[in-house]
């Protein structure tokens, strides 16, 4: 993921969290705050010590940049996402965690279309 497309400052976290709205599965929490500043989406990920060990929980933020890129162009913009992970994605394979984010991405309706299956 390129960095104009990262959140990575804690007061960008707390703002989102503040006053953010969200959208949850028993996955994933997305809290999603507008941003009139920017013209893109920022995505930012949270991975809570409970879940795995350091390397599991590279592995997740990995693996969820990698889904979120692949997604950039059809999410909306002017956006601030923090995706929180929960622990089940832990035991999760590559596609269940694709699945899981689809599913709670189209809850929140933050897609403009809808990106391609692969």
């Amino acid at each position: 993921m390129q960095k104009k497309y990262r959140l990575k400052r804690r007061s960008d976290f707390r703002k989102i969290f503040r006053a953010g709205n969200s959208v949850a599965n028993r996955q994933f929490v997305l809290v999603t705050r507008r941003n009139e500043e920017l013209e893109e989406v920022r995505v930012g990920i949270s991975v809570s010590k409970k879940v795995g060990n350091a390397v599991v929980r590279n592995r997740i933020k990995r693996t969820i940049k990698e889904i979120v890129r692949n997604w950039i162009p059809y999410i909306k913009s002017q956006l601030d996402i923090v995706i929180v992970v929960r622990n089940p994605v832990a035991t999760m394979d590559y596609h269940q965690i694709k699945s899981s984010l689809n599913h709670v991405f189209q809850r929140g309706k933050l897609f403009h279309t809808r990106p391609p299956k692969e």
